[in-house]
């Protein structure tokens, strides 16, 4: 069982709106609304991807109430903590004739103590009968930004895996409490590494330096991959995995569904070089559909023939 956290879930709104243009009236030719937040679009994806997962975090109001019922309506298993502050609402419209996709995210509610530890009881429940709980996504206002390192440290003072996606202070305090892996995008590792990455070489050096800063495994996304350094026995391997460009319609959530195929392969005891194949060609499929979390199976299949892995070499770092 994986068990993802999402503190800040959403009811996503995708509009359809063929030759979108700001400050015009426009009529959408399709609407899609989904349950949403990081670790909602990864529960959605590791069960498309037939991984036993449940799904948790907090939900409040009418919104939140909503958002719950989409899971349940999806069959994804859940048990959140409802809250009294209001869950947000994010809108997105995409544009299929000019290839734009544009989000508007409200800031979310306000968390209170007690509501807080209600969650942490929860993630301490259903870790028990885990193998790995992810937690993924922005904290909402009233929850400190240790927050996740600090259910990290307790989850591996039990032994149980943890997987964090987040970005700004939040990730780098949960990257020093020893994840077993974390999956910043490409701004989010610069930032962590403290320098901008130029070519293969920089990644490199930008993958052990996060590790070095306490991840056991790194994965940093791309649009058009990942790279990664993986642990071995005992052994650590640095990749670089990528696809030919694939015609995306909406690109939410696609390094979601790469952490999920990720995670899906290792769950199934593959490699690491069929793992990334399988992640990145997972993420490919991802944008190709509309709404976060979602991918045509037989597609993934297609697309991991073309995902190309190389290994790199460790360099030098100047950091």
């Amino acid at each position: 069982m994986i068990v993802t956290v999402t503190m800040n879930a959403a009811l996503d709104r995708t509009l359809t709106v063929p030759n979108f243009q700001p400050g015009h009236r426009h009529r959408a030719s399709a609407g899609l609304t989904l349950a949403g937040g990081k670790g909602i679009n990864i529960a959605r994806a590791l069960k498309g991807l037939d991984v036993p997962v449940v799904a948790t975090g907090l939900a409040g109001g009418r919104t939140g109430a909503r958002v719950v019922s989409e899971l349940t309506r999806e069959g994804i298993l859940n048990d959140f903590v409802r809250i009294a502050d209001e869950s947000r609402t994010s809108t997105a419209v995409v544009d299929p004739t000019g290839g734009t996709y544009t989000e508007i995210n409200e800031w979310g509610p306000h968390v209170e103590p007690d509501e807080l530890e209600l969650l942490l009881e929860k993630i301490r429940y259903l870790s028990r009968g885990s193998d790995m709980v992810v937690f993924a996504g922005t904290l909402p206002r009233g929850v400190d930004e240790a927050f996740y390192a600090e259910a990290i440290r307790e989850l591996n003072r039990r032994g149980i895996h943890t997987v964090l996606d987040a970005e700004g202070q939040p990730l780098r305090l949960g990257t020093d409490a020893e994840p077993f892996l974390v999956t910043p995008n490409e701004r989010e590792a610069e930032g962590l590494a403290g320098q901008e990455f130029h070519d293969p070489q920089d990644f490199a050096q930008g993958l052990d330096h996060i590790a070095d800063l306490g991840a056991r495994n790194v994965l940093i996304t791309l649009t058009s991959g990942c790279y990664a350094l993986v642990r071995e026995d005992r052994e650590v391997m640095r990749f670089h995995a990528a696809i030919p460009r694939v015609e995306a319609l909406s690109p939410a959530g696609s390094g979601d569904v790469l952490l999920a195929g990720f995670i899906a392969a290792r769950f199934e005891g593959l490699g690491p070089e069929e793992s990334l194949r399988r992640a990145v060609a997972a993420g490919a499929a991802a944008v190709q559909e509309v709404g976060a979390g979602r991918f045509e199976p037989r597609e993934l299949t297609r697309l991991a023939e073309g995902v190309k892995v190389e290994s790199l070499e460790r360099v030098a770092s100047e950091l």
